[in-house]
């Protein structure tokens, strides 16, 4: 990545809302899930184990961004679900498992549209 580029992304992310931070998150756990997948499929166990190593680092971001006391029965649910995530990223890596890495891609696409939903709603409901 270019040095533009690279400044533009930490721009972005600087000066970007919780909220979409959270997104970016997301796609970026999304994209290395695929990516891991791709390096499994071409016997590229070092890249594999390279992008695994990057979700499992934004999954444990995610985790410890978790507020229960705001969040409730809610960030409840995500630490569980996070958890999990966690488990299949580890026994993907372990296994070469492509089946444990695309239902972690499934799990993160699913949030991901979900967590984009709420934003938006959350953005209609601040212009009202």
């Amino acid at each position: 990545m270019s040095f533009g580029a690279n400044q533009y992304k930490k721009t972005s992310i600087t000066t970007a809302s919780r909220e979409q931070v959270l997104i970016m998150l997301y796609e970026a756990a999304v994209k290395h899930t695929k990516k891991a997948i791709s390096a499994l499929e071409e016997k590229n166990l070092n890249e594999k184990g390279i992008a695994i190593g990057k979700v499992h680092d934004i999954i444990v971001e995610l985790h410890t961004s978790l507020n229960f006391e705001a969040g409730g029965k809610v960030a409840a649910d995500l630490e569980q679900l996070y958890n999990f995530i966690v488990r299949h990223l580890i026994d993907a890596n372990i296994q070469n498992s492509d089946k444990k890495l695309k239902e972690v891609q499934k799990i993160l696409e699913n949030l991901l549209e979900g967590w984009r939903g709420a934003v938006e709603k959350i953005g209609q409901e601040r212009k009202k």
